[in-house]
């Protein structure tokens, strides 16, 4: 059983615009749940291990709700690309590589090494289109003793043909043949993946639909990330009033689905994403390398769509969500000033919520140390950011996404289990 408390600085939100903050207090874990965060222990957890963080900072681990794993290799090349390009000059002959397991497990290890030992305790991830690649990244992330989800990349059309599934009957027996291997994992659950819309016909996006219901699957994929992939879209979809409707009409739009990027949003896709309980994964870093715009995060925020972060490695250059979250504020200062001043910039408060319950909240009760909610956690020594300041603790955590890296990370739990 994993019955313990942590002693020291705790913060974790208390909505989207507060933060709990108890100094010198107890997070106690039982059995790999929270049972409580308190300022004096109650005498019922006496006999539990006592973990003694001292002045450390306590939050709960951080989701990445959208990431794309065989990209990991060419992080930061091909900056000056626009989506399109990008992808068929860098991302589509990179993924191709992976019909070879032992390239998969090569770079995939890269990958999961990475992000065992950064700020991430729960993720959503892109696999390619090779079925037996992406076990291979599941195993992987499995030993890691992460929780996350895995895809089997959807792609029949529109493609190069050294990556480009033969037929819409192929794509989705291949896809219930992952499903199937997939069941063997613990941690590390499948995920329904259409690339994009674009890159699959209406037989698999119909046909995807039918194999979520059938298996009570979650979906991820990119909702109207770049101008012109929002034009491509139309022409593919005449019959559409939005991209985001494209996917409503598939059957796809749900609380079990996430959407990456959403930059380009109309009112009906707002309103899509919220009256169905859509998922937006907010990836500021990508859409400022890749040109794509400055997404309305705060808009859908406040307005009540729900809303995470991810890193979108390789359009991202980095697995670190702290760096998501401060790019995330940045770009909504932005935002603000230039675009639309209805909707003020994010705060320490909103992006931390963002990383936290917002991008945990798709793995269930994820992202707080309130009762009930799984124990994900960081320890934090925020020591060697040098200064001659005694900062307050809400201080001290800014100071810490702003100024720290993953080297301030002293331990890691996931669903009370010790990462290290």
């Amino acid at each position: 059983m994993n019955n313990f408390v942590l002693h020291g600085n705790i913060i974790y939100s208390k909505n989207a615009d507060e933060l709990n903050i108890i100094e010198n207090g107890y997070a106690v874990c039982q059995d790999g749940i929270s049972a409580g965060i308190y300022s004096v222990l109650p005498g019922e957890y006496a006999e539990y291990e006592m973990i003694d963080c001292g002045n450390k900072l306590i939050i709960p681990g951080f989701t990445d709700l959208h990431v794309h794993a065989p990209q990991y290799a060419f992080r930061s090349v091909g900056m000056d690309c626009e989506l399109l390009e990008w992808l068929e000059l860098h991302a589509f002959p990179e993924e191709s590589k992976f019909f070879d397991v032992n390239y998969a497990k090569k770079s995939y290890s890269m990958f999961v090494d990475d992000m065992k030992t950064g700020f991430t305790t729960r993720a959503c991830i892109f696999g390619t289109m090779h079925t037996d690649a992406s076990i291979v990244l599941m195993d992987l992330l499995e030993k890691s003793g992460l929780k996350t989800m895995v895809g089997k990349v959807n792609m029949n059309r529109n493609s190069p043909e050294y990556l480009c599934e033969k037929s819409a009957e192929e794509s989705l027996k291949e896809t219930e043949r992952f499903v199937h291997l997939a069941a063997q994992f613990k941690n590390t659950k499948p995920i329904l993946t259409p690339r994009f819309i674009p890159s699959c016909t209406d037989e698999v996006m119909y046909g995807l639909a039918e194999i979520m219901n059938k298996y009570d699957l979650p979906v991820q994929s990119h909702l109207s990330e770049n101008p012109s992939e929002i034009a491509w879209v139309k022409e593919l979809c005449p019959w559409s009033s939005s991209y985001g409707n494209a996917y409503d009409t598939y059957g796809l739009m749900n609380s079990k689905t996430i959407m990456a990027h959403c930059v380009h949003m109309t009112e009906e896709e707002m309103d899509i994403m919220k009256n169905k309980g859509v998922f937006a994964a907010h990836c500021p870093e990508s859409n400022i390398n890749i040109a794509s715009g400055i997404s309305p995060a705060s808009r859908m925020l406040h307005e009540g769509i729900k809303i995470g972060l991810g890193s979108d490695v390789s359009g991202g250059t980095t697995l670190s969500i702290p760096r998501a979250m401060i790019l995330a504020a940045q770009c909504s200062k932005i935002y603000w000033r230039y675009i639309d001043q209805k909707y003020k910039p994010l705060t320490l408060e909103n992006i931390f919520y963002m990383a936290t319950i917002g991008g945990g909240e798709f793995f269930g009760k994820v992202g707080s140390f309130d009762e009930g909610y799984e124990f994900d956690a960081l320890v934090l020594d925020d020591s060697t950011i040098k200064t001659t300041i005694d900062f307050k603790l809400r201080d001290r955590l800014e100071r810490t996404i702003y100024l720290g890296n993953k080297h301030n990370i002293i331990a890691k739990y996931v669903a009370g289990n010790k990462i290290f």
